[in-house]
């Protein structure tokens, strides 16, 4: 008889590692989880959660803390630069997918993740960066790391995200993530930037003839209960350069790119604080998730630009689907083959259309971007209909839902 795993070595603290731990108790599996960085509450930008994510979340019992902490979207509404309201979607999706969109600060997500996964008993190791795994097939699998340590264990997952250290391991001479040429902004404004407006639980997002804007709320509190986020072409800047610059020429710059954007645009940039840069990057397609013992999941495996709204959701699904997989007891080799072959062709889909939605934040010239207006007028509604199939999937089944 096949020796049957007892140990899981996680590596990755961010949403993935969490909740696949927490998942794989019920298959009889402990696991302890080691994140580069150190715990902090205070880190990140804002995000959505699907309902295809909020379904996994509710099977571990914090749907409905989430949507306590965060806020639910009801509707995401698209606009040009002028502020002519070019469309709407994403309407009525608790109803129609039976979990509702939310939207939440990351650094909440994360600590909501962490303090769940300590109450499961799961053991969690900060400041513990990877540099070396060893697995030979007679031994446990091993892990070291950066301070001297090790740790043992009978496989590894990778969740370490876009900028893996696991994925170097598996696929020595796999692609490196993408960057698709675009730069991410953002952060959090108090309530009262948006005093007098009445968006209620929408998200609002406008299209310039370069870049893209986008805010909503994204908890109750007043501090800074208003995510933000600006979409720019690099034109040869990458987020590093960025952050290197001090707080006013940062806010600055902001001013300048969405200089005579529609209201309250100025105003969320002149109160931002604490911003956010990242460079847009995904990983669209890698040779194979696994190798001996290690398997990749997440960001790690398939990491996607932003402009889908998938991300976080899709580490969610993982995290479920593969520990229902090993609740089967396949051999460990099968099981990680299983969960490839099962989760490769939804993920790369959505990578691949998140990474064309991407294309309409570049630059145009003034008639390009009224022509890419009029066309969103007429295809928003078209598109969402083909983005069903991104909510309307339930990970607790693996098969993705009729949806009325």
């Amino acid at each position: 008889m096949a020796h049957r795993p007892s140990k899981a070595l996680i590596i990755g603290a961010g949403i993935a590692g969490p909740v696949a731990a927490i998942l794989l108790r019920r298959a009889g599996i402990e696991s302890a989880i080691y994140e580069a960085w150190p715990y902090s509450k205070g880190t990140g930008g804002g995000l959505q959660i699907a309902p295809n994510g909020m379904h996994v979340l509710d099977e571990i019992g914090l749907a409905k803390q989430l949507i306590d902490r965060g806020s639910v979207a009801e509707a995401f509404n698209f606009y040009s630069q002028g502020g002519e309201k070019l469309g709407s979607i994403n309407r009525d999706l608790a109803r129609r997918f039976g979990q509702p969109a939310v939207n939440i600060a990351r650094a909440t997500l994360n600590e909501i993740l962490i303090d769940k996964a300590w109450c499961a008993s799961v053991s969690l190791c900060f400041e513990k960066r990877l540099i070396k795994i060893e697995d030979r097939g007679d031994q446990p699998i091993i892990a070291y790391f950066a301070d001297g340590t090790a740790a043992e264990g009978d496989f590894l997952i990778g969740a370490d995200g876009v900028h893996s250290v696991v994925r170097r391991q598996v696929v020595p001479d796999g692609p490196q993530p993408f960057d698709t040429g675009l730069i991410g902004f953002g952060g959090f404004v108090p309530h009262a930037v948006l005093d007098g407006r009445s968006i209620g639980q929408h998200v609002e997002t406008t299209f310039g003839q370069s870049g893209f804007f986008g805010y909503g709320y994204c908890s109750s509190d007043p501090k800074d209960g208003v995510m933000w986020w600006s979409t720019q072409p690099a034109h040869g800047m990458d987020a590093a350069t960025f952050r290197a610059l001090d707080h006013a020429t940062l806010k600055q710059h902001l001013h300048s790119f969405h200089h005579g954007w529609h209201d309250p645009i100025p105003a969320i940039i002149e109160t931002a604080e604490n911003i956010v840069v990242t460079d847009t990057l995904d990983v669209a397609t890698l040779p194979t998730w696994s190798r001996k013992r290690s398997l990749l999941i997440g960001d790690a495996a398939h990491a996607t630009s932003p402009h889908a709204g998938q991300g976080a959701s899709l580490a969610l699904e993982d995290a479920l689907r593969f520990a229902r997989l090993m609740q089967e007891g396949q051999e460990l080799g099968a099981t990680f083959q299983a969960f490839e072959a099962e989760r490769r062709p939804r993920t790369e889909k959505i990578v691949a259309i998140a990474r064309r939605n991407g294309n309409n934040k570049r630059e145009f010239s003034a008639t390009g971007a009224w022509m890419r207006n009029q066309m969103l007028k007429w295809l928003l509604p078209l598109g969402a209909k083909g983005m069903d199939f991104m909510y309307a999937y339930d990970a607790r089944a693996g098969v993705t839902e009729t949806v009325p």
